[in-house]
């Protein structure tokens, strides 16, 4: 069975996770933002502690990266694909963006926003809503999660 065209940007948004762990040691989240032709706008993982800027989460750099390259501040037309559900800021940041799609892995039920603990996305106040589709290799994304804290604990991975 091949795979669908999202389940191919999460594996790109799942490698750039990997970087973020074994680059710069941290929490290893990924995001790719694809224009609605299928071409990177822009891409990032966590480096909020390497960079120390509490915003400096995948989805953010990857948008800041796509601002620059189109030259706005407005990513009309594109899916961001990210392997943990969205924060709240990240969240509100796309809104701003007024990216069309949000692809995510794993749920985040402690601050996810995208209908875990919030649902800011489909929130009707705002002037802009986010197709949301979670769930896209959500156990890899979990599992490469969760191993990181356990590496962080001294515990064994988990098979």
């Amino acid at each position: 069975m091949s795979e669908t065209p999202d389940e191919r940007w999460m594996h790109h948004a799942l490698a750039l996770a990997q970087r973020a762990e074994h680059e710069d040691d941290e929490i290893p989240v990924g995001a790719v933002l694809v224009s609605a032709e299928g071409d990177i706008l822009g891409e990032g993982w966590n480096r909020n502690i390497t960079e120390r800027d509490p915003t400096a989460h995948a989805e953010i750099v990857a948008m800041r990266s796509a601002g620059a390259k189109v030259g706005n501040h407005r990513l009309l037309g594109s899916t961001l694909y990210v392997t943990l559900e969205p924060c709240a800021m990240c969240a509100m940041a796309m809104v701003h963006a007024r990216i069309s799609r949000l692809v995510f892995g794993a749920s985040d039920p402690k601050t996810g926003a995208a209908g875990s603990v919030f649902d800011l996305l489909a929130d009707p106040r705002h002037n802009h809503r986010v197709e949301v589709q979670g769930g896209v290799l959500a156990d890899e994304a979990g599992a490469r999660l969760s191993n990181y804290f356990r590496r962080k604990r001294g515990k064994p991975p988990l098979a």
